[in-house]
């Protein structure tokens, strides 16, 4: 994975188009604090702790000695440290988690100046196990960040400023915030490790809904053609199909929608008799996904995968958080959460009722 870097320099890209690489949506330029490394973000949302759920149930090695290496070896980062206690939401539901999911991306082929923006999303894993909610919010929305430790921030902005200002405890801070629910893990993933897991996979389904073009491919002329139908990506096209929001009128949303597509691939494949019984392509797996991801302190993959082992595909739901589409705010571009629907979701993730999330989020 790749390792923390100086400089944490945010391009928050509207639906509008491209922008200038230097500058938030057109607004102020955000840069990350110093002296503290902070780590560079992307809007991939891979959830690989779900997909490693299976590796548990898989027989990867009979005594588990495989696996717990590996765990050992997945970098761990201070998501905690800084975030004050007295400002946190209470746990309501005992026995739920609920994990804070953010992407990095350090081949960003739409980004030549070293920016970096994020994918954020909320899991949220019952009491039961028996299935997962993710919760995507939109990098642009717009909401109170609270002030940091360094004093940054303390401020309205769009949500995906506050790691530039105060890097992983900070986000935790301003999500928890905007939610009121209490964020129990975090998990970080590398992008660029995104190719290799699916190589490693031999592929991933992916039904495409209508047929676009992707301007700022892996291929070596930038471009990638995508046709409507169900079809295999390799890693370089499933990592295209991810990226791309300029060839949408819906921007990020649909990217978002894309993003979800390829996670629940990714688990359905993970998940087949053709990965899990054969050493080398799980083995390939099961590394590729490691190397891709850093956690807080506290988790441990070991146990959150006994837990989840009897995850697939069809037990994720996957939502957005409620918005009323996209607004200009001063100088930039964002998107307006609608608080109200935005509530009742979140308030049904504390109560860790499945069946309200769901309804919640239509």
């Amino acid at each position: 994975m790749a390792r923390a870097d100086q400089t944490a320099e945010l391009n928050l890209p509207t639906n509008s188009g491209p922008v200038d690489p230097g500058q938030p949506d057109g607004g102020e330029q955000i840069v990350a604090p110093s002296p503290r490394p902070r780590r560079r973000w992307k809007r991939i949302v891979l959830i690989t702790l779900v997909v490693m759920a299976l590796l548990a149930g898989g027989g990867v090695v009979a005594s588990g000695l495989y696996f717990r290496s590996i765990n050992s070896d997945i970098e761990r980062v201070d998501a905690f440290g800084d975030v004050p206690e007295e400002s946190r939401p209470q746990p309501v539901a005992t026995g739920a988690m609920n994990i804070m999911i953010l992407g990095s991306d350090s081949r960003d082929t739409e980004n030549s100046s070293g920016s970096r923006s994020d994918t954020i999303i909320l899991a949220h894993l019952p009491k039961d196990r028996s299935s997962a909610q993710l919760i995507s919010i939109p990098r642009d929305t717009w909401v109170h960040v609270p002030k940091s430790k360094e004093g940054r921030g303390g401020t309205d902005a769009k949500i995906n400023a506050a790691y530039a200002w105060g890097g992983v405890p900070l986000m935790v801070q301003t999500v928890e915030e905007f939610t009121n629910v209490r964020i129990d893990h975090v998990a970080m993933v590398d992008f660029s490790g995104f190719k290799e897991i699916v190589d490693a996979l031999g592929g991933v389904e992916i039904d495409v809904e209508q047929s676009f073009t992707s301007t700022h491919s892996l291929n070596p002329d930038g471009r990638r053609e995508f046709t409507k139908g169900r079809q295999t990506m390799d890693g370089a096209a499933a990592l295209d199909y991810a990226r791309e929001r300029y060839a949408f009128a819906n921007g990020d949303f649909t990217r978002i929608k894309h993003q979800q597509q390829v996670i629940k691939a990714i688990l359905d494949k993970a998940a087949s008799g053709g990965v899990l019984a054969n050493p080398a392509k799980l083995n390939s797996f099961v590394k590729a996904t490691a190397n891709s991801v850093a956690v807080d302190r506290s988790l441990s993959l070991v146990d959150l995968s006994m837990e989840l082992r009897h995850l697939r595909g069809g037990n994720l739901a996957f939502f957005t958080c409620p918005t009323k589409g996209t607004g200009q705010i001063g100088s930039e571009s964002v998107v307006i959460a609608d608080k109200g629907k935005a509530q009742r979701v979140f308030d049904a993730v504390r109560r860790d009722s499945v069946a309200d999330i769901a309804s919640a989020a239509k």
